[in-house]
């Protein structure tokens, strides 16, 4: 199309509708719990993989999925705000969004590895850390979902503003890859070979390995003294 621009690769946008009906799916499955807390896990541990693959990806990716671009975009949220910022990818508020939903999924993806609900579930790391930093971790894990809820309502609000007041079809560019050109000089992107996706998967696949099988390389904490008998 002649109109439009290569913004987003494939690897990218498969990144972002596999973790986007993950969390939605890990959210359903924790709130349900019960026997649902199995599959929670499960795409915890897939969430935490995906995670790893856009942090590597940030850096062999192609242009607009590089942390080069998006965390240097918010300092130019002061032209973004007067209309005279005009660049693909992700706009300096996009970048603030992308990088606050990335951290907070990392915490929670980090925190339901060692977390436990004292019934049906504990984290493949849970044996590796003391009860009480379990019991902190656990906490944080559930009430920060509704940091991540609201977070999601944002960034959905976001795309329907962009859709009804900026004519701008920001779902459709991260389906198709293409977004509308609006200025002579915005250039497609480049890069993300076939080596880079290999080696962005190969580390992600290492990473969750790697977690589901410390628990049995590490002891666990000891247990703390019994303790002593009493003499009667």
């Amino acid at each position: 199309m002649a109109d439009s621009i290569k913004v987003w690769d494939v690897p990218l946008r498969l990144f972002h509708w596999l973790l986007a009906v993950s969390v939605v799916v890990a959210i359903a499955t924790g709130w349900i719990g019960g026997n649902w807390m199995f599959w929670h896990g499960r795409l915890g541990q897939f969430i935490f993989g995906l995670l790893v693959f856009r942090l590597v990806w940030g850096l062999v990716g192609s242009t607009y999925a590089r942390w080069s671009r998006i965390c240097t975009a918010p300092f130019s949220l002061l032209a973004y705000l007067r209309g005279e910022w005009r660049q693909p990818g992700h706009s300096p508020i996009g970048s603030l969004s992308v990088i606050a939903m990335l951290a907070l999924l990392g915490f929670q993806a980090g925190s339901g590895l060692i977390a436990t609900d004292d019934i049906a579930f504990q984290g493949p790391l849970y044996r590796l850390v003391e009860r009480d930093t379990s019991a902190l971790f656990s906490s944080l894990h559930r009430e920060t979902k509704w940091w991540l809820i609201g977070l999601i309502g944002l960034h959905l609000a976001a795309l329907l503003f962009y859709k009804l007041a900026q004519k701008r079809a920001l779902v459709w560019a991260m389906v198709c890859g293409r977004a509308q050109r609006r200025d002579a000089g915005e250039r497609e992107a480049v890069g993300g070979a076939w080596w880079a996706v290999v080696i962005a998967v190969a580390i992600a696949l290492l990473a969750v390995w790697v977690v589901q099988s410390a628990a049995g390389w590490m002891a666990p904490p000891p247990a703390p003294p019994a303790p002593p008998a009493l003499n009667w």
